[in-house]
């Protein structure tokens, strides 16, 4: 890929992106707070300042690296988690499922935003591609958000569902394997283990959804 074309890349994907991990973390930190747990508000990150929500390494170093070493195939990285402390919140077995399930919901609410945004864009018929690209990169960004981040083993948010879900005996079990979560999960992101049994077909899915969903407002526009 030539540097106008990483430049142009860049540029559609960044808002998508910054949008996506600022309102799935900010997402988290106000429905802790929402809880009673108010960690992450001490500690200003229940904002919708992206600049506390980004991970120098994980958030800009890590994907830069990937995208040059792999030619664009493969991307990784993450945002630096909302501290939220389970034992504040008022029922923290139940509420931990809806903290967790606040960051992936706030990522399929955006996918369905920027859905709206493009057939909006082409039913007024925009011609510039800048601004459809972005739309179809901010559904694709979200959508790999929401799914990435529904994978069911901690420290990803549909581990701690998972967690709040489960009977106290099966949840201590799927607890104690977060210390190495991440790097299990990232053993199986590399192996395409996540991306072919997991992503796809969530994804596939989630796409399905948002069709159905925006079908009435595509309607309108005929």
């Amino acid at each position: 890929m030539d540097l106008s074309n990483l430049i142009q890349t860049v540029l559609i994907y960044a808002l998508p992106v910054l949008f996506s991990i600022t309102v799935h973390e900010a997402a988290h930190g106000y429905t802790a707070r929402h809880f009673g747990d108010n960690t992450a508000a001490m500690l200003g990150r229940v904002t919708l300042n992206p600049l506390k929500h980004i991970d120098p390494v994980g958030t800009v170093l890590m994907p830069l690296l990937l995208y040059f070493a792999t030619s664009g195939n493969f991307l990784f990285g993450y945002a630096k988690p909302v501290p939220v402390n389970f034992h504040h919140l008022r029922n923290p077995k139940r509420d931990m499922v809806w903290v967790a399930l606040a960051g992936p919901a706030s990522n399929f609410a955006q996918a369905i935003a920027w859905a709206l945004l493009l057939v909006a864009l082409v039913g007024m018929g925009t011609q510039e591609r800048f601004f459809i690209e972005m739309a179809r990169a901010g559904i694709a960004v979200n959508l790999v958000m929401w799914a990435f981040n529904l994978f069911p083993l901690p420290p990803l948010d549909g581990g701690r569902i998972l967690v709040g879900l489960l009977p106290w005996k099966q949840a201590h079990f799927i607890a104690r394997v977060e210390p190495y979560g991440f790097f299990i999960v990232l053993a199986l992101v590399v192996a395409g283990i996540v991306g072919q049994l997991w992503l796809r077909p969530l994804m596939s899915l989630g796409y399905s959804a948002i069709d159905l969903l925006i079908a009435p407002f595509i309607a309108l526009l005929r």
